[in-house]
């Protein structure tokens, strides 16, 4: 489960129902430095693309993601996703997100959109659950520039 979300390559398979048009920011897409650029689909969002990078990968029970997003990249962003083992074999997996908006406008379309956003990350949770309960994934993979982007084989 740790390998399976610490490539970003991964990523488009449990959030592709708002996060769209994925390409990574380098060749590696496993690991520390591994990144993707990314259009977020949200109500009344103008500039929805923005950008994550693994900075931390502490094995097996953390990830954390940093970013920019919004307008002139003006939002920064702070993803950690904390895996904790459970009974027998199992893993809980949390996601937490942060952002620090600068503008008034910024917050505004924050506030608006906070709802909708924890449905679609805990939305993306169930979907990354089912996918890796039943051992195959949805096909879709991020790419350098989408060169090659589409189902693994």
């Amino acid at each position: 489960m740790f390998e399976y979300l610490a490539d970003i390559a991964n990523h488009p398979e449990f959030t592709d129902h708002y996060i769209v048009d994925w390409h990574l920011t380098r060749v590696e897409s496993f690991g520390i430095g591994a990144g993707a650029r990314f259009r977020i689909r949200a109500p009344l969002t103008r500039f929805g693309w923005a950008d994550m990078t693994f900075s931390e990968v502490q094995a097996p029970y953390r990830i954390v993601e940093r970013g920019r997003g919004g307008k002139y990249n003006r939002i920064r962003m702070l993803g950690t996703y904390t895996l904790t083992p459970g009974a027998g074999d199992t893993t809980k997996v949390e996601y937490s997100i942060e952002t620090l908006p600068v503008m008034p406008s910024d917050k505004l379309l924050e506030a608006l959109n906070r709802g909708w956003s924890r449905r679609h990350v805990a939305k993306s949770m169930r979907r990354l659950r089912s996918i890796l309960e039943e051992g195959r994934g949805r096909g879709r993979h991020a790419s350098v520039a989408g060169v090659g982007a589409g189902p693994r084989g």
